[in-house]
């Protein structure tokens, strides 16, 4: 029995125990520990695939705080009303929680900590979810970095800290408040059917992530540089979506890229650059915030993109109907695995936003709705790149030839049969789920045909995003 008040562990995009500075800070203010998640005003607005992915986060963490003699308390509803509320249930004097670096987020984060301060109760925010603070990387002229290249030559041989150790035991109070149950957020309801075929494709929690990294590190970060972009070959981390949530720390991928780069593995440098990018992401989403929602280099707003989200081109390009194979396998890869090669990612989003020529902004929606690994900073940024619109641009001209990547990446056509069944005498398991995690309203079948033409031809969609490009006003 202890009279001591309890502390509050906000838990958000930071699902784990281990290398959590939240966590770890309360923990040695010797009181007893709630941790907590709320679905709150920023969770609600997430996509189907990311609640879906969420909602079997939540049900590891709770397994991996009863481990440690703890639990998690559930509570949905406006962030600032809801810990009010389970303070004053409590009697916590402290809220803790790791920094958010979107501008919902900060809003929100500033509201809490200013009113929770006037009400008598320590707030506290902690680093975690990027290796290195926004704020701490500038240029000589400190400002912020607009171009990749030197922004990892700035951070390279920085050292952001060792990861901190899983606690032992979490002490708790003596009287838990209420908590919702998790199946009763139905987080998984607007992912239907495809909710069973994606969760044979993930890896949640923890330790399953350290797992995932170990093994990376052990097989495949030697040939990593050369074989990443093979997308028929499991030569990818695969952590794409434990980062997104938290599930591993950025600080514990770096460091063991670190020791794979002293003991001589050729990719471990390129693998450390891939996890950097997505930091230089964030970089700019905290010091350009429009760089999520709007075009971000000047001038793009008058450039005549499609912006009709249900047009049959992009109806079609959803459905991996478009009649460009490396484009629909990875449309589907999608459907059923909630992920995609990053490779397939440039692809498709050269397709829609330059042969189709609709608005980066519908592409990087439908992946917010339908990415299990979505991540605001990374998905935006990675748009507006192909598109020409953001950082680090690929020129005007690049115009990704789905045809020439096919050659070039998936040259035995493994990727393509993989992924998709009509047309094939004996399709694959995986080309057959696609038709069991799409929605039944789509009408879709494996006996139908495959498209016969495209939607727009690769020449006459490259000639008319040229033309489009080169004429524009900027």
């Amino acid at each position: 029995m202890t009279d001591t008040p309890p502390i509050i562990v906000w838990f958000r995009r930071d699902l784990r125990l281990s290398d959590h500075a939240a966590l770890t800070a309360a923990i040695a203010d010797d009181a007893p520990i709630i941790p907590v998640f709320i679905l709150d005003e920023v969770a609600e607005t997430w996509g189907a695939a990311p609640l879906f992915r969420l909602e079997l986060s939540l049900d590891q963490l709770e397994r991996d705080l009863r481990d440690k003699g703890s639990r998690l308390i559930l509570r949905r509803g406006r962030a600032l009303p809801s810990l009010r509320a389970l303070i004053a249930e409590t009697g916590a004097r402290a809220v803790h929680w790791t920094r958010a670096y979107d501008p919902a987020s900060i809003a929100r984060d500033t509201e809490i900590k200013t009113a929770l301060r006037d009400d008598g109760i320590a707030a506290r925010s902690h680093p975690g979810h990027v290796l290195f603070e926004p704020w701490t990387v500038e240029t000589g002229q400190g400002g912020p970095y607009k171009v990749y290249s030197p922004f990892w030559r700035a951070v390279r041989d920085r050292d952001p800290g060792r990861p901190l150790p899983a606690p032992g035991r979490i002490p708790g109070p003596d009287t838990w408040p209420a908590s919702d149950a998790l199946d009763e957020w139905e987080l998984s309801a607007a992912m239907g059917r495809g909710a069973c075929i994606v969760a044979d494709h993930v890896t949640v929690g923890d330790s399953a992530a350290s797992q995932r990294l170990a093994g990376f590190i052990a097989r495949r970060i030697d040939p990593y540089r050369e074989a990443r972009d093979m997308v028929a070959e499991d030569a990818t981390s695969g952590l794409s979506e434990n980062l997104t949530w938290g599930e591993i720390s950025p600080r514990a991928i770096w460091w063991a890229g670190q020791r794979a780069m002293d003991d001589g593995k050729g990719g471990a440098e390129h693998f450390l650059k891939e996890l950097v990018w997505r930091d230089f992401a964030w970089h700019l989403a905290w010091h350009t915030p429009h760089l999520l929602s709007d075009n971000w280099r000047d001038g793009w707003d008058g450039f005549p993109w499609s912006t009709d989200p249900d047009a049959p081109e992009v109806r079609a390009w959803k459905q991996g109907r478009t009649g460009i194979a490396f484009v629909d396998a990875a449309m589907r890869e999608l459907y059923v695995t909630g992920t995609m090669h990053n490779r397939a990612r440039m692809v498709v989003a050269s397709y829609l936003t330059k042969h189709l020529m609709c608005h980066w902004k519908i592409g990087m929606d439908w992946f917010a709705h339908t990415l299990i690994d979505w991540d605001p900073a990374s998905n935006a940024m990675g748009w507006q790149w192909v598109a020409g619109s953001g950082p680090d641009a690929a020129p005007y001209f690049r115009v990704f030839n789905p045809d020439t990547q096919a050659e070039k990446f998936d040259p035995d056509g493994i990727y393509r049969r993989r992924w998709i069944a009509e047309g094939t005498a004996r399709p694959t398991a995986t080309a057959l789920s696609y038709f069991d995690a799409i929605p039944r309203d789509w009408g879709l079948s494996p006996q139908d045909a495959y498209p016969g033409a495209p939607v727009v031809a690769l020449d006459q969609g490259r000639k008319r995003a040229l033309a489009a490009y080169e004429n524009r006003n900027f």
